[in-house]
Formats: C-alpha cells, sequence, structure tokens
C-alpha cells in the first residue's frame, strides 16, 4: 500500500507550471497486454500499483484509457457537484443482462423516475417493520449452529441475508429458491468480472460450460420473479412487503411495468443481500481477529440487551455495534469500485479528462489512505468518535457511493447488519485459525475467495 503524508493535498506526477492538461501519470506495462492480464488476475495490486502515481493516474486496458482517481475532492465532484459530466461505467453496462434497466443501470429521468417510485419502500416506518424479520430470521440461523462446528460464514451470510430479502421484499420464504438465487446471481457476478474487458461482452454468447449454467439459472430465477409479480397483481392488499409497494406505485399516475418490476427486484434483490453478506463475512473475520474489540462489541450487547433479542429501536443504541460495522466496510468495502464514463471533460489535478475515458474511484484504496486514516491498515472501530469523523473529508469513506446514484437502500442496509450482528453476536464468537489470511476476492463486490472457514463458540452466559 502506498505511502502517503498527512495534512494536505499532495499531487504526485503533475504536470509542471504552464504544462495543464497532460497526460496523467501511471505505470508502464512490462509487456503488451499486461494490465489487461492484471485486470483479470490481481485487481487491487493494479489499482494500489496506480494509486502510488499521486492522485490523478492512468492505464490503457486495450482501446480503453481509465483514469483513477483517489483524492476524496476529485470523488466527490465526480460522484456529487459534478456528475452530469459522466454516465454510467462499462462495468454498469455490462451487467444489463442481469439486471435490465434497473436503479444501478438506468441513466437521467429514467434514473429518477424509477428512483421516486422505489424510494417510499425504504422509509423509516417500513425498515422498522423489516427490522422483525431480520432478527427472526438471524435467531433462527443462530439456532442451527453448533458449539465448536467448523462453517463457511459467508455461505451462512449469504443464506441468511438471501432469506431476509425474500421476506422484507416478497414476503415468501426463497429458502426453497434460495439456490437457484444464489446460482444465478454468482456465476453471473464472474461473467461480470469478465465481460468488463475488451471483446469480453463475447463470453456471454459462448453457451458452453458454467456460462451455459448461468443462463439456465438466470431463466429460472426469472421464472420465479415473473410468478411473484404475477400473484402480487391479481392480490393487490399491501402485504407490507417492498414488492406490494412497487406494484401500488405510481409518478404521475403511472405505475410500473412488469418488465420494470422485474429489473428492480433482481436489482434489489442483488443489492439487498450479496453486499450486506460480504459485510458481515469480513466483520466475523476481523472480530476473530481482535479479541479486544469483540470484549468490547459484547459488553454493549450484553448492557444494552440484557440477553433479549433486539427490535429496530436499538439500532440507536448500539452505537459502537455500528462503529465495528462501519469499520469493517471501511477495510473491506462490500462495492470497492465506482466506475463512470466521462461524457464531457474534467479536469482533476492538474489534468484533463477526455470524454470517453473510464474514470475509478475505489473506496478500498482511499479508505486506506493514510492521510486520512491513522494506522489505515489497523481495525479501530474507536476511530468512528464524531470528533475523528469530523477531521476527514466527506468522501474519506463512501460504502454505498454518493450523489443521485447513493445506495436507495443504504438504511436497509445499516439497519439489517446492525441487528443481525447484534442478534448471533450475543450468543455467538467466530474463530479464524488459518495460517494465512482470507484474500478478497474483487468482482463487483468484494468477496473471501473460496469463502471463509470459521469455528463457531457459543459464549459462557
Amino acid at each position: 500500500m502506498r505511502q502517503l503524508s498527512t495534512g494536505g493535498r499532495r499531487r504526485w506526477g503533475s504536470p509542471a507550471a504552464g504544462s495543464s492538461g497532460a497526460r496523467p501519470p501511471g505505470p508502464r506495462e512490462h509487456y503488451p497486454g499486461a494490465h489487461l492480464v492484471a485486470l483479470v488476475t490481481d485487481k487491487l495490486r493494479l489499482f494500489s500499483e496506480m494509486a502510488r502515481y499521486g492522485d490523478v493516474s492512468a492505464i490503457r486496458l486495450g482501446p480503453v484509457r481509465a483514469v483513477l482517481l483517489t483524492h476524496p475532492d476529485d470523488i466527490r465532484r465526480m460522484l456529487v457537484t459534478e456528475q452530469r459530466k459522466f454516465s454510467k461505467g462499462r462495468a454498469l453496462d455490462r451487467t444489463r443482462p442481469l439486471l435490465g434497466n434497473g436503479l444501478l443501470t438506468a441513466e437521467g429521468e429514467q434514473h429518477l423516475r424509477q428512483r421516486r417510485l422505489v424510494q417510499p419502500a425504504f422509509h423509516r416506518e417500513r425498515i422498522a417493520v423489516y427490522g422483525t424479520v431480520m432478527v427472526e430470521l438471524a435467531a433462527a440461523a443462530g439456532a442451527r449452529w453448533r458449539d465448536g462446528e467448523t462453517l463457511d460464514i459467508h455461505a451462512e451470510m449469504t443464506r441468511l441475508t438471501l432469506g431476509i430479502a425474500g421476506r422484507t421484499m416478497f414476503d415468501v420464504d426463497v429458502e426453497k429458491d434460495a439456490g437457484v438465487v444464489h446460482e444465478a446471481l454468482d456465476l453471473s457476478l464472474r461473467m461480470f468480472s469478465l465481460s468488463v474487458l475488451p471483446m469480453g461482452w463475447l463470453l456471454e454468447h459462448v453457451r458452453v460450460g458454467w456460462v451455459r449454467d448461468m443462463w439456465t439459472a438466470r431463466r429460472r430465477m426469472n421464472d420465479l420473479i415473473t410468478r411473484l409479480i404475477a400473484e402480487r397483481r391479481a392480490d393487490t392488499r399491501d402485504r407490507g412487503d417492498l414488492l406490494s409497494m412497487l406494484v401500488a406505485a405510481q409518478d404521475g399516475g403511472v405505475g410500473m411495468s412488469d418488465e420494470q418490476l422485474r429489473d428492480e427486484i433482481v436489482t434489489l434483490l442483488l443489492a439487498g443481500h450479496e453486499t450486506t453478506a460480504n459485510a458481515l463475512t469480513w466483520t466475523w473475520y476481523l472480530l476473530s481477529r481482535h479479541w479486544d474489540v469483540e470484549a468490547r462489541l459484547h459488553a454493549e450487547l450484553d448492557e444494552v440487551l440484557g440477553g433479549r433479542l433486539p427490535v429496530s429501536a436499538d439500532v440507536q443504541r448500539l452505537p459502537y455495534t455500528r462503529w465495528v460495522l462501519a469499520e469493517a466496510m471501511r477495510l473491506f468495502p462490500p462495492a470497492w469500485m465506482v466506475t463512470r464514463r466521462a461524457i464531457e471533460p474534467f479536469e482533476a489535478g492538474g489534468h484533463v479528462i477526455a470524454p470517453g475515458t473510464s474514470v475509478l474511484a475505489s473506496q478500498y484504496l482511499v479508505h486506506r489512505d493514510r492521510r486520512w486514516w491513522r494506522d489505515p491498515e489497523c481495525f479501530d472501530p474507536g476511530r468512528w468518535r464524531e470528533e475523528e469523523q469530523q477531521s476527514r473529508p466527506k468522501f474519506a469513506y463512501f460504502p454505498f457511493g454518493g450523489g443521485t446514484r447513493i445506495c436507495v437502500g443504504e438504511p436497509f442496509a445499516w439497519t439489517e447488519g446492525i441487528l443481525v450482528l447484534a442478534t448471533l453476536a450475543q450468543q455467538w464468537s467466530a474463530c479464524y485459525d488459518q495460517k494465512r489470511p482470507p484474500v478478497p476476492e474483487p468482482l463487483v463486490t468484494l468477496r473471501p475467495r473460496g469463502g471463509l472457514r470459521v469455528r463457531m463458540r457459543r459464549r459462557a452466559g
């Protein structure tokens, strides 16, 4: 990881006076196509190497020029104040076969309209009701575990958050269909990791092996969602779930078509379980390596909850639990990279970024930048005290993105993460006793490669 000075803004490789607009610096290829190979085999190393060249760095990926921004001020301008100079990135374009034209992929006025239709489903009152489901299913998951049992905590958290998504979004138990949904999303995420490469889109048309399995799983998942939409159209009662609200939602007297509903449901299903599962998985790992943090977490849970299950109102009463989750998402942000495509010239650090350029901002890198974070590699929830938060630029931490495309489900995600962690950590500790740390796998989200096996220990008393 790069070594950066603390304090003020410093730029490496910026053009000399009078040479504004010069091409941003960046690492050279050791052989033709080396950057493309690194994009497939070791994305985090590639972008970490770029970051050593300063706040603005560039490489070429085949026919595409990619620019990486690492200063919070430039990232804020890209995502908020000058966001109209950008469209969604090429990576998001490649998600369209799975997500259709949902919130993640829609542009302009269509994106704003869809967001207005979806937003009411995440009002505070609704989320409070969802909290009951989150705790119920988390408690049921913990009841299945056995003291001393070794299990894949990533698989467990994925199963749990998928169940929560099914109940809160559709008011159905998707346990029997969890394999279909998980397979479709898992294989699709791996496809997207390859399809962003030049000519990578051709992979989608090679119907052999795991690509064929992906299309089969997608078709089965779409059949499931289509059935749920048809059932809800026929039963117009408000069942207190997200699908009821989406079916009834109107903007200017016009509601969503079945196709729009399908696209939003798949988008929210992916965002609503994949990212939270990853955040919780990394939290369990970090707690297992930092017993002092775990002890303080347990102390807060014991004091506030006294052995009872949490309720939605407890979210505000568990500040240290929130800090633990926030710190885990700092070190291992579920969404580890934001991509945009410049559609107008954009100035950053004395360089003019031309239209057509892919512009990137990595949460993984910025969250570990020692200019904004003391001992950035250290897991320290105490850094989330109010006074320390105020000393950092706003976009030194952006796990949910920013601007008009900030994650619409952010309040849902915080509530789910805190309530699930509070429910399970009251009774359980995780022990990671492998010799080597888990390897982050940067697909669309940041997963532990090959899962994360831990030994569960029931807390005494």
